[in-house]
């Protein structure tokens, strides 16, 4: 370019020279002012080159054939119109300007809040979609309504098919329409009033179902995270109908409890009579059987004893008793010995010095 311009510069001096025209000067008789001669050869073609690539670098600034992907993206390559089947993986990429565009789409993990109304009119925050709360019909047409908390993300593996199929409002047409049907037709087969003893259960029906709709669509659109089923709300009615019975309940679990705390006290007495009569059964049989063993004992050394005595040895017993009374009679020889018959041992012996005994032995 800057030859070119060299080039023209000096053919233009030539057809000046030709035409016989004198650079004028400071003075004044000239035909002009003098033009000054610019040499814009700058050393030939290395200022060309140099040229040159300044210009290719401003056009690859403003053409931009490159792009730059982060993590927790995917870039869905379009050439003409036409997207390629395979996402782009996080990193730099080179595209051909104005033939082809790169669209980003976000892979991270987003986050739809079904909330009050109150809470949805406060605004999104960044990867947080917030929607009212699901109003529902129960089995017998009472309106109810559904907190959820519903997590999920694209599915990389298939970003680009799912951008084609479904288009960047993916979310919109998958994942909530898929949540509040499944919430209508799962929340619809109970009553009202046994919602919040069922919430565990219905949270897993809504959790499973939703599961399986989602996945079950083409090339798996969305990687379900979690579905948490946060709040029941029902009808003032109901609410009021439900704490009538909870009182209820509650008084009548207050009356069994009396009556098993009373049960509780009556077997404590009849424990503890039973107890002391048990007692009393055991010292007394304890007595009777010390008595018993006393007996025994007695009855054996009797037997033992009967048993010991021979005729020899009673006739020793009463020659050893004789000769006791007849010294006793050397000493008193007016006491009198009656003797039992059959030549027994004598027992009894009065001392007839004695005037009330000698009275009385008469």
């Amino acid at each position: 370019m800057a030859s070119d311009m060299n080039d023209y510069f000096n053919k233009k001096k030539s057809e000046d020279s030709e035409f016989g025209k004198k650079p004028s000067g400071g003075g004044g008789g000239g035909n002009g002012p003098k033009m000054p001669n610019i040499d814009l050869n700058f050393g030939g073609s290395k200022a060309g080159l140099v040229y040159f690539l300044i210009a290719v670098v401003v056009m690859l600034v403003l053409a931009k054939p490159f792009t730059i992907i982060q993590e927790g993206e995917r870039g869905i390559l379009s050439t003409n119109g036409k997207y390629q089947d395979q996402a782009l993986l996080p990193g730099l990429h080179f595209i051909v300007p104005v033939i082809q565009k790169v669209y980003i789409v976000d892979t991270k993990v987003r986050i739809i809040n079904y909330a009050s109304k109150i809470e949805a009119s406060g605004g999104n925050a960044a990867g947080i979609n917030v929607k009212p709360a699901i109003t529902v019909l129960d089995k017998r047409g009472l309106p109810v309504s559904i907190e959820l908390t519903v997590q999920y993300r694209l599915n990389s593996q298939f970003a680009a098919q799912t951008i084609s199929n479904w288009g960047f409002s993916w979310e919109d047409k998958i994942i909530n329409p898929v949540v509040r049907d499944v919430v209508r037709n799962v929340v619809g087969k109970y009553d009202a009033e046994s919602l919040p003893q069922m919430r565990n259960t219905i949270a897993q029906e809504i959790d499973k179902s939703v599961r399986e709709s989602v996945t079950g669509l083409k090339n798996s659109p969305a990687d379900l995270q979690s579905v948490q089923l946060r709040e029941i709300g029902l009808p003032q009615k109901v609410k009021e109908q439900i704490e009538r019975v909870q009182v209820a309940k509650q008084e009548v679990q207050k009356a069994e409890q009396d009556v098993q705390r009373a049960k509780q006290e009556a077997f404590k007495r009849a424990a503890e009579a039973e107890g002391m009569a048990q007692k009393a059964r055991i010292e007394a049989q304890g007595i009777a059987d010390a008595v018993t063993i006393e007996a025994d004992a007695k009855a054996k050394a009797n037997l033992l004893i009967a048993k010991s005595l021979t005729t020899q040895l009673l006739q020793l017993e009463q020659m050893k008793v004789q000769g006791q009374f007849n010294d006793a009679l050397r000493e008193n020889k007016d006491a009198k010995i009656f003797l039992t018959p059959g030549g027994s041992t004598p027992n009894i012996w009065v001392d007839m010095k004695d005037a009330q005994q000698r009275t009385t032995a008469q």
